[in-house]
């Protein structure tokens, strides 16, 4: 067993590998840029938006609860469409920074748990592919297949989901390999 206290470096370095990677990922490389497509008329809708009053938050349409699903009424509005999953953020510009600090903390937290289940499950001296297969498939299942949901119970577009997952299994392998590098020998 190899005590949290002695992986701080890996927790730390490989959360800073991962995020600096994602920043090349999602604004140096093209691959992620078709993720998001313009409204048509965008600002007639955006004006109805306002106008009705919406604020931040998760929004379903046509909204129904279960008991309603099954009525002729909402079973009509499903069909006319159109059915979507809406988040409306704050108004204002992006606060990336905020963002981005989110980001990197979720990226400690994961590589906090990493070291955790590889600390409790691969003994000191471990040579780095076995470290790495333990740290790396975990990483993996944080920041890849967490991702899934989106496409089943979101209506997010596969082609963006398998993006995601890809992403994921990069961060998993640089998260791999940073704690099979900085193991304990």
């Amino acid at each position: 067993m190899v005590s949290l206290t002695a992986l701080w470096l890996p927790i730390v370095l490989s959360a800073i590998i991962v995020f600096v990677a994602s920043s090349i990922l999602h604004m140096v490389l093209p691959y992620h840029r078709s993720d998001y497509q313009r409204l048509p008329d965008e600002d007639r809708l955006l004006a109805a938006i306002r106008s009705a009053g919406v604020k931040r938050g998760l929004y379903h349409f046509p909204f129904c609860t279960h008991k309603e699903m099954k009525s002729p009424a909402a079973i009509e509005k499903f069909k006319q469409g159109p059915v979507g999953i809406m988040t409306l953020f704050p108004s204002g510009p992006p606060a990336m920074g905020k963002y981005l600090a989110k980001w990197f903390g979720y990226c400690l937290v994961v590589s906090f748990f990493v070291a955790y289940l590889t600390g409790r499950t691969v003994a000191p001296g471990t040579d780095y592919l076995a470290v790495f297969r333990v740290a790396g498939t975990t990483a993996f299942m944080a920041y890849g297949l967490g991702t899934l949901s989106n496409a089943i119970w979101k209506g997010q577009p596969l082609n963006v989901t398998i993006k995601e997952v890809i992403d994921g299994l990069i961060y998993g392998g640089l998260t791999g390999g940073t704690f099979g590098w900085l193991w304990l020998r």
